[in-house]
């Protein structure tokens, strides 16, 4: 039964790192002043990889157990709000709005790590790392805001 959840979730991550495929940084990104501290291309899928196994095993994890009602809730809000910033930033090049929904995101990781955690603590440790990774992910999109106030309107 756990194999079969794993998929399902680790299904529902693919899905949203798939809005990465489809609206992937062009040459309007690479045109935007970013801070040195931006990471090279190539370590966002490898890092997107690794998370999404560890949010699919998490999910899958908790979804077995009793009481998971809010950290099933959390779960799925969190990678929805996860699958909207990559079009938003990217394919609408719209800075601003993103920077708004990546701080929801945070808020939704944030709270469906200590939702896992109070069911699971295995699982809520699997959410730290993806919590790392999106307080750095605000970092950066709050410096293209503030780096490229002409591209920043909206």
């Amino acid at each position: 039964m756990f194999w079969l959840l794993f998929c399902i979730f680790f299904a529902a991550c693919m899905g949203a790192g798939a809005t990465g495929g489809l609206f992937s940084p062009d040459a309007w990104y690479r045109n935007l002043n970013k801070p040195s501290w931006t990471p090279p291309d190539w370590v966002f899928p490898v890092t997107w990889i690794v998370l999404y196994v560890c949010m699919a095993v998490a999910g899958a994890r908790v979804a077995m157990m009793e009481g998971n009602g809010v950290a099933m809730a959390f779960w799925s809000m969190q990678i929805a709000f996860n699958a909207l910033w990559t079009p938003v930033f990217f394919g609408l090049k719209k800075i601003r709005t993103a920077m708004g929904i990546i701080v929801v995101l945070w808020a939704a990781v944030f709270c469906t790590m200590v939702a896992l955690w109070t069911v699971d603590t295995i699982a809520g440790l699997l959410f730290v790392p993806y919590l790392i990774w999106v307080t750095i992910a605000s970092a950066l999109n709050a410096s293209v805001w503030r780096l490229n106030p002409e591209d920043s309107r909206a």
